[in-house]
């Protein structure tokens, strides 16, 4: 029996069935690519790349996109620095529940503070947090806007917004860092490709 935050008199239910069985029924290990990066750096995208490329090696992901769970999962969460907060807090609780069942879990997020980024990172198993740095310039990013928000935020109309009056903080070690080479972004499927041969070489695609 134990307390966990504001729960007390809990117990953790052990079951028959567990990771590494899981694990070898899917031939793959579970994991978090966890991609951060400013609005407009490609973070979606490459999310979504990734997992046809897994799909179409037959390995079982799952995407977890910010503005999507901010929809269902944290439809009671704004954007202060709090909210900020636990909306990485609950993202990482539900990628670490992903990673258990064997997938390989995608997170995808601006997740602008590093604090909270280690947090998740300090849930997992070791090595089983794979941080993905989309390391694009605000430049970049802004001329891109493809929600608009960035004008909107330089006209005063959003506050708070990450890379114009909120700061991001990049990571310091991350696993894998994606830029432009020579002023030019990778492709999609290049930007897939060098997380899938990530994984290959970590041993996740396999069991």
């Amino acid at each position: 029996m134990s307390a966990v935050g504001k729960s007390t008199n809990i117990f953790w239910q052990e079951c028959s069935v567990g990771k590494l069985d899981r694990q070898k029924l899917l031939k793959q290990k579970g994991c978090v690519v966890w991609i951060t990066g400013l609005s407009g750096s490609g973070k979606s995208t490459l999310a979504c790349t990734l997992d046809r490329e897994l799909y179409s090696r037959s390995k079982l992901a799952y995407v977890l996109d910010g503005d999507n769970l901010r929809h269902g999962l944290n439809k009671d969460l704004g954007f202060s620095t709090e909210d900020r907060t636990e909306n990485i807090r609950r993202v990482g609780e539900v990628a670490k529940l992903f990673a258990d069942a064997g997938l390989i879990c995608i997170a995808s997020l601006i997740s602008p503070y590093r604090k909270d980024r280690d947090s998740c990172r300090g849930i997992l198993p070791e090595s089983s947090f794979i941080e993905v740095f989309m390391n694009m310039p605000l430049e970049l990013c802004e001329a891109r806007d493809p929600k608009g928000l960035y004008k909107l935020a330089r006209a005063g109309k959003i506050k708070g917004f990450t890379g114009i009056d909120d700061p991001y903080e990049p990571p310091l070690n991350c696993e894998i860092e994606i830029k432009q080479e020579n002023g030019v972004c990778p492709s999609p499927n290049a930007m897939a490709g060098q997380v899938v041969g990530y994984l290959e070489e970590k041993g996740f695609l396999h069991e």
